[in-house]
Order: structure tokens, then C-alpha cells, then sequence
């Protein structure tokens, strides 16, 4: 994967018992995703624009720019793209043996199914006083996954370590915002939610560009060592 991971050299794999070899693309942990009889393709490009979608949708909210009112259609975008087609994709980068994708997108995809299932049917059965601490505990635990993705990528690329970071500081912000009701926070984590969203697509857009030119296009610089 070029957007995500130091790009070791690329190895050749034999699909189909003898079938003409096929390039291995670098995954996000830097190592070759491994190609089996089925021949997955790479999923990252989707968990990333899943990702990229959705936050942007919610961010918007969170910074004012677009009415609270909106926010049943984020609940559906969050439940079948930010959530389900990421989660898919991240099985899809373990199955293929990319263990930091699949776990960094199939995290996210429960995190938006967590977030539509919290919104729709879980909300309402909390104090009302307590509302703003159960949302804060939710968005700092998440937080925490966020900070153990984020120690984990320093031999991915620049990107991605700049995604995550900046993802920190949007379930820190968004965590506090909201166990406090402080509407200022909530609005500078959407800000910071947008530049989140902003490197998502990015990163997608690097990826696709890689498939189909068949080199890297957009610079995502990578960490790890050849």
C-alpha cells in the first residue's frame, strides 16, 4: 500500500497454481499483503474513504457549519458506510494478513456502528444529566484506541501518522466537550475533525492513484526503513 506503509520491494506471487505472477502491494504495516487463490484486492482505499466520509459529515455538525438537524442522515452514512463497508474492508486487510490495517479500520467500523446503535436505540435510556458523561467515556475510550493506533504507526508514513495524531486530539476535544458541555470544544473537535477527514481522503486518493497508474503519484512519505 503506498499511502499507508514504508514500501519494502515488491514480491512476486503466483495466483492460481501457476497462473502469471502478480505484484504484492505494501500494506499499511509495511509488509507484503500475502495474494491466496481468491486474489483479494486491496480494501484500504474503501475503509479510507468510509472513514473520510463520515467524519467529515459528523465534523461539519460538531463545527456548526451544517444544523444539528442533520444528524439522522450521519447516523445512516455512520451505520452502512463508516461503519459496515469499513468493517468489511478491515476483515479484508486481515484476511490478506495486514494486521495494523485491519485492525485500525475494522476499529473505526465498529466505532461508527457503536456510534449509530449509541444514538438510535441506547441514548435515550440515560439521565438526561448523565447524557454528556456517558458520551465523554465513550469518545475517550475510543480515544485510547486512537493513542495505541497511533504508537503503533511510526513505520508507516507521514500521512497516517499525522491522521492519527490529529484524530487524537479530536476524541480529546470531542471527550471533553461533551462530558462538560462545552459547546466551544465540541466545535474545535470538528474542526480538527475535518483535517482528520481531510488526510483520509488523501491517503484513499494516493492509494487509488497507485492502482491505477500502477506507481505512486501522490507523496505520502514513508518511515520505515527499506
Amino acid at each position: 500500500m503506498a499511502t499507508v506503509s514504508a514500501r519494502p520491494p515488491r514480491q512476486e506471487a503466483q495466483v492460481n497454481g501457476g497462473a502469471q505472477g502478480r505484484v504484492a502491494t505494501p500494506q499499511l504495516e509495511g509488509a507484503p499483503m500475502r495474494t491466496t487463490t481468491l486474489d483479494w484486492g486491496n480494501s484500504a482505499p474503501l475503509a479510507l474513504l468510509a472513514f473520510a466520509v463520515t467524519t467529515f459529515m459528523l465534523s461539519m455538525i460538531n463545527a456548526d457549519a451544517v444544523s444539528i438537524g442533520a444528524t439522522p442522515v450521519v447516523f445512516g452514512v455512520a451505520l452502512m458506510f463508516g461503519g459496515l463497508a469499513q468493517l468489511i474492508a478491515g476483515l479484508i486487510q486481515l484476511r490478506t494478513g495486514n494486521t495494523f490495517s485491519g485492525v485500525l479500520f475494522s476499529g473505526f467500523g465498529a466505532f461508527w456502528m457503536s456510534f449509530f446503535a449509541i444514538g438510535q436505540w441506547f441514548l435515550k435510556d440515560v439521565p438526561v444529566l448523565q447524557v454528556g458523561h456517558a458520551l465523554g467515556l465513550f469518545l475517550y475510550a475510543f480515544g485510547i484506541f486512537v493513542v495505541v493506533m497511533l504508537a503503533t504507526s511510526l513505520r508507516t508514513n507521514v500521512v497516517v501518522v499525522l491522521a492519527l495524531a490529529i484524530l487524537v486530539a479530536v476524541f480529546a476535544l470531542l471527550g471533553a466537550g461533551n462530558y462538560g458541555a462545552h459547546t466551544t470544544l465540541i466545535h474545535w473537535g470538528g474542526y480538527t475533525g475535518i483535517a482528520a477527514a481531510a488526510c483520509a481522503f488523501y491517503l484513499a486518493m494516493a492509494e487509488l492513484c497507485e492502482s491505477s497508474y500502477g506507481r505512486a503519484v501522490l507523496p505520502v512519505w514513508p518511515l520505515a526503513r527499506s
